[in-house]
Order: structure tokens, then C-alpha cells, then sequence
């Protein structure tokens, strides 16, 4: 399951240097550098690339472009096998694995209730979603809840 990348793998007239160009794009109009593994820290897809291809310990360096990859090689390394890491990248599943059903990717339920008394402001503890909301806008919406209450 996922989608497979369509991946041309064009070589560059740069020695140790490899060029990708995919069917879509991984970092927007932004250019993304990565020279280690410690630069791609984030959740993008740029980042997930850049930490599988220093993984295999062939890569020096990612520069990601829109719907293009180069690839910076190590020092007596080639570049079999990058465009399939490449390609993978949105593929989720691979055979043999069974992949996790409906009910394994529901979230726990909330207490009933809970919501409601931490945005009314009560002596509950906030949820981890009233924390986001600026707490100004939870007194004005507890006070409109009592308003419709009491009519």
C-alpha cells in the first residue's frame, strides 16, 4: 500500500554527485540542505528521504528542490540501490508485513464530559487540546454556554 515514486536517476558532471527527479514535489518551492543526519530533524518528507539515504552510509549530503534530489556520495561509493529508497518513500507497506487495522489506528476515547468541564473552566485540568486555545476565548465560551444554560 502507499504510492510508488516515479524516479529518474540522472548523473551530474559533478563527480560523486547524483541527481534525482521524482513525479511530485517534497519540499514545496523551498530548498532544503542537509550535510548529516542531525539536519533532518523535522517530519517532512524531505527529512524522512534525507534520514533513510544517510543511512546506508553512502551519502554526504541531500540538497532537495522541489521534485529534484542530489545526492552528494561519499568518497568511493556509487549510487546503486538510492533510487529505491527514493521510490519507496510513500510506500507504507511492504509484503509481509501486516499492515494495522481500523481499530488499531483509532484514537482513545475521552471521558465524557471532559471537554466540556475544562472549557467551562472549571477544576479540571485542561486536555492537551484546551491548552492550544488562548485561555481569554475559553472564559468568553464558558460564559456563553452559561448564558444559553440559563435561558
Amino acid at each position: 500500500m502507499g504510492q510508488l515514486v516515479a524516479v529518474t536517476e540522472k548523473p551530474s558532471a559533478t563527480p560523486g554527485v547524483v541527481r534525482y527527479e521524482v513525479n511530485r514535489t517534497l519540499s514545496g518551492q523551498g530548498h532544503e540542505r542537509f550535510r548529516s543526519v542531525l539536519d533532518a530533524y523535522g517530519a517532512s518528507p524531505s527529512d524522512e528521504l534525507a534520514r533513510q539515504l544517510f543511512a546506508t552510509g553512502r551519502v554526504a549530503g541531500v540538497h532537495v528542490y522541489s521534485n529534484i534530489i542530489t545526492v552528494d556520495l561519499e568518497k568511493g561509493y556509487d549510487s546503486d540501490g538510492l533510487s529505491d529508497i527514493v521510490r519507496d518513500l510513500y510506500q507504507y507497506w511492504k509484503p509481509g508485513v501486516t499492515p494495522p487495522s481500523f481499530e488499531d489506528l483509532q484514537p482513545d476515547e475521552p471521558e465524557a464530559g471532559g471537554d466540556d468541564a475544562a472549557a467551562a473552566g472549571g477544576d479540571a485540568a485542561l486536555t492537551e487540546a484546551a491548552k492550544k486555545v488562548p485561555m481569554h476565548l475559553l472564559v468568553r465560551a464558558r460564559e456563553a454556554r452559561e448564558r444559553w444554560n440559563n435561558k
